[in-house]
């Protein structure tokens, strides 16, 4: 049975926004490809490349912003428990 992890080997937290933005981008890369085998024009793929890129962009400035807010609160707060009512193992 493991023992209590010590305060000075914190678990790192994953990075899920980037994972988000490297699924829209690689759908960004992925959509066209896939509209212009199944026969749609070239402007039409690039238009759909161009507009699936500005959404992603702005998504990624939206989740980022988030996460620095949230960090933010939570540092202002004093960190995640507030009420001092974690159980203890």
């Amino acid at each position: 049975m493991p023992g209590p992890r010590s305060s000075s080997d914190p678990c790192p937290a994953p990075d899920t926004v980037g994972e988000v933005i490297r699924w829209a981008a690689f759908s960004c890369v992925l959509v066209p490809v896939v509209l212009l085998w199944y026969g749609t024009s070239l402007a039409g793929a690039a238009g759909t490349a161009l507009g699936l890129t500005a959404v992603t962009a702005v998504c990624r400035l939206l989740l980022r912003r988030s996460e620095r807010c949230a960090a933010r609160c939570a540092a202002q707060r004093g960190g995640r428990h507030t009420r001092g009512q974690t159980p203890v193992d």
